[in-house]
């Protein structure tokens, strides 16, 4: 199989825990670029945490944040998609949220709400955006009523309350929404949960679709990289798959080939080009 294009993850992929892109991996992107094959990305980041290293590695075009649920020109800021929650949907989940009493950062319009309940757990979201908005209380920000809607939801609270919130969601929203209940990991406060909460309908996977088609191309002929549960979708749809070594068990499962760079050391889009036969 010949591949015609690159898509990789970001946090644990191409950039380290600071956001820094490994050099192997920038000068892989270039070398891929002088030959005709272009790199695109695919992750959970708002466009507003993404735009910088998109530009910084030289990919202009199109790249899907939000796990697909928005794709945006990197190069101009044009949006080419958008999948949201509006109307009753996001009217049902604010009220959910003050039920269950969760501290809640809501993604919405490029940017980051948060209010002080928040503050102290800003670290765990700040590398999403780089627009972080400190208002007077989450529930009560405008940006619910607006007519883009809420483009996702990160809440956090104990065990009971996230699945409390999961499963009233479910009840209210059913298939319309896309829900993923976790244990927190990266921060030090022992019983944290948080849940993900965006509109039904999107992923890596349907984001590495849409991109094959604007590319002209079959999804076959795409090389997806990455190191996390969201990354699975992807991993199905692309043509030949690498995961990154840090990566759960589960995740590496659903990958066709493992990588031996990890996030620490970086290189592993410069292993996966080589692997693929791509360099």
């Amino acid at each position: 199989m010949s591949f015609r294009l690159l898509a990789v993850d970001l946090d644990g992929t191409l950039v380290d825990a600071s956001g820094a892109v490994h050099a192997p991996d920038r000068e892989a992107i270039a070398a891929l670029a002088a030959k005709g094959i272009p790199t695109t990305i695919i992750t959970g980041r708002l466009f507003s945490g993404t735009r910088r290293i998109a530009i910084d590695v030289g990919t202009l075009g199109p790249v899907a944040c939000v796990d697909g649920c928005h794709v945006v020109e990197a190069g101009s800021g044009t949006d080419l998609l958008h999948g949201s929650i509006t109307a009753g949907g996001a009217a049902t989940l604010r009220e959910l949220i003050g039920r269950h009493r969760l501290t809640t950062f809501v993604f919405a319009n490029d940017q980051i709400l948060y209010d002080e309940e928040g503050a102290s757990y800003l670290p765990y979201v700040r590398t999403w955006s780089l627009d972080h908005v400190l208002t007077e209380r989450v529930t009560l920000h405008p940006h619910w009523e607006h007519a883009r809607g809420i483009t996702a939801l990160v809440a956090l609270g104990t065990e009971d309350a996230v699945r409390g919130m999961e499963t009233d969601l479910q009840r209210a929203l059913g298939q319309t929404v896309y829900t993923a209940a976790f244990p927190v990991r990266r921060l030090e406060r022992i019983g944290l949960w948080a849940i993900i909460v965006r509109a039904a309908g999107y992923s890596k996977g349907t984001a590495l679709l849409w991109l094959a088609k604007h590319h002209g191309i079959k999804p076959e002929e795409i090389v997806a990289v990455g190191d996390w549960f969201n990354d699975v979708p992807m991993f199905e749809a692309a043509g030949r798959s690498f995961v990154m070594a840090q990566a759960p068990e589960d995740v590496k499962q659903a990958a066709t080939d493992r990588l031996n760079a990890d996030s620490s050391t970086g290189g592993g889009i410069a292993e996966a080009a080589l692997l693929a036969g791509l360099l």
